[in-house]
């Protein structure tokens, strides 16, 4: 990182990758080189002036700071130059495709962030009188009817605030099912090698004990080996359908009924739903609970700490033990029901996953996403997107190891493995050399169950010109690893900071600022 001392600039060394020793800034162009706030600004100054504060009784009980806070002092151009200037740090999907595997990066419509802006949705408070949210909880019932409808489900819970979120939900749900009937013996949940990791977590929080499931060679679940480990101690399969491969299940329905013969249920990870969204009926499959990432179906912002929503759908058989609240429609009248109803649904519900409904800006988008795209849209949602995904699949796999594709068409997302790189270059290389051609990387090494793998979703809103550019420089990058080109093992070499040591930095980071010699400080 470039430094700031009283005579002005300190140009560094390049072969650290911090800044460019051709320029006296270490700008290169536009793209701008910034210091940490700290070397900016001075703590003996400020960029605003403030009077003498007025003498009064502390009323912090013996907590008054002992020493200076040592903040920077910056005026209001320098302060926004700053973060602006960190800004044009970040990839983002505005400037774009992020081929991210896994995780479903695609373009968020802004007609769903007008609508999300609309008053009463974008101001609306959980503490509002009911006849004050009328419209709000008619976003939520109408967008639950929908949910349900596309998955062939019986009901949903709306409030789990994320994929995760919506594991543990339906997970809880089954445990109050087996307690509701006496089985708490079962404690054993099944987890194939080819579920998303948050899974076997979840179970373990919940309780339960995981046991793995193993693959196929063509990347699917072993039936047999599962059928063989049924017992009167599991309480149920946790599945991800498409699986973390990119492939989808064709045995989930004779999992299904296998599971529920042996007393067991079927938790089915919907995050890659938006591969078979107006194609695939989860409940049709036998799965009796499924959460759905609304931000990677239905388009609503993705990660960066949240806001997430992760609704879950549950079959008629675990119904009675969903979480509270729900919105309920009465009359023309919209009401929370915040309490189990004997007799009714939800009657032996195992309580509240959060202290309020949920996440009303995300309700609104995904509502949004569902009603302007209809039916046959959707369905098109699906189609592309695996489309997009083979398309890049075919088109590598002769640079490529492509570990399953000869188990036919994958899904959502291609997945590639190191095999065949020239000795000592690997997926990281990889990874890197694409920072280089202007792309954030693709998920490296997940799944686990490929050596050095390289997940790719090119989602459904990317177009052919795109994924063909994309394709070039990957290709590209590939055809350097294999052929051992130097210049990729210290990639990259455009972005403003060059290749770190971020094993180190993960396990070892530098979270305060110290004004120390350069040796000292982090990268």
């Amino acid at each position: 990182m470039s430094t700031i001392n009283q005579s002005g600039w300190r140009p560094t060394s390049p072969e650290k990758g911090e800044g460019s020793s051709d320029t006296f800034t270490g700008n290169r162009a536009l793209m701008l080189e910034e210091p940490l706030i700290f070397e900016i600004g001075s703590n003996e100054t400020t960029g605003v002036d403030f009077g003498e504060a007025p003498s009064g009784k502390s009323r912090l009980g013996g907590l008054e700071r002992a020493k200076p806070i040592n903040l920077p002092g910056l005026s209001e151009p320098e302060a926004v130059r700053h973060y602006t200037r960190l800004s044009r740090q970040n990839y983002a999907i505005d400037l774009g495709l992020f081929p991210l595997g896994s995780c479903t990066m695609k373009h968020n419509p802004r007609l769903n962030e007008r609508m999300a802006r609309l008053p009463g949705f974008a101001d609306v408070h959980p503490l509002q009188p009911v006849d004050t949210v009328q419209g709000a909880f008619e976003v939520i019932h109408q967008l639950a009817h929908w949910l349900v409808t596309l998955t062939g489900m019986h009901s949903v819970a709306m409030s789990p605030k994320a994929g995760a979120h919506g594991e543990l939900c339906g997970i809880l749900a089954i445990r109050a099912a087996l307690d509701a009937k006496g089985q708490q013996a079962r404690k054993v949940i099944l987890v194939p090698e080819s579920a998303h990791g948050t899974n076997p977590a979840t179970a373990a929080f919940a309780g339960f004990t995981v046991e793995d499931i193993p693959a196929t060679a063509e990347g699917r679940v072993n039936l047999d080996a599962l059928k063989a480990r049924l017992g009167p101690d599991i309480a149920g399969v946790m599945i991800t359908n498409p699986n973390t491969c990119g492939l989808f299940e064709p045995d989930l329905k004779a999992i299904s009924d296998a599971v529920h013969e042996a007393g067991g249920y079927v938790y089915c990870d919907g995050a890659n739903f938006n591969a078979i969204v107006g194609r695939v009926r989860p409940g049709d499959l036998g799965v009796d609970a499924m959460h759905i990432n609304l931000h990677k179906t239905f388009s609503t912002p993705h990660g960066g700490g949240g806001p997430g929503s992760g609704p879950v759908v549950f079959s008629e058989a675990l119904t009675p033990y969903a979480p509270l609240p729900f919105v309920e429609r009465q009359g023309d009248h919209f009401i929370l029901v915040e309490e189990e109803t004997a007799g009714e649904h939800h009657a032996g519900s195992f309580g509240r996953m959060v202290a309020f409904h949920g996440q009303m800006g995300m309700f609104t988008r995904a509502l949004t996403y569902i009603l302007s795209h209809g039916a046959d849209g959707l369905r098109q949602v699906a189609e592309d997107s695996v489309l997009n995904a083979n398309y890049v699949l075919r088109a590598m796999e002769d640079v490529l190891d492509a570990p399953f594709a000869k188990s036919g068409p994958c899904m959502h997302e291609a997945i590639f493995s190191d095999k065949g790189l020239a000795e000592g270059f690997s997926t990281l290389d990889i990874a890197k050399g694409l920072i280089d051609e202007g792309y954030h990387p693709m998920t490296v090494y997940f799944p686990l169950v490929v050596h050095g793998a390289m997940l790719v979703e090119p989602t459904e809103t990317e177009s052919k010109a795109t994924l063909d550019q994309f394709i070039g420089a990957f290709r590209s990058v590939a055809a350097r690893a294999k052929n051992g080109e130097p210049a990729l093992k210290s990639a990259p070499h455009h972005a403003p900071r060059r290749r770190l040591d971020e094993t180190l930095a993960a396990r070892k980071p530098v979270l305060a600022y110290k004004d120390a010699p350069k040796a000292e400080a982090a990268e």
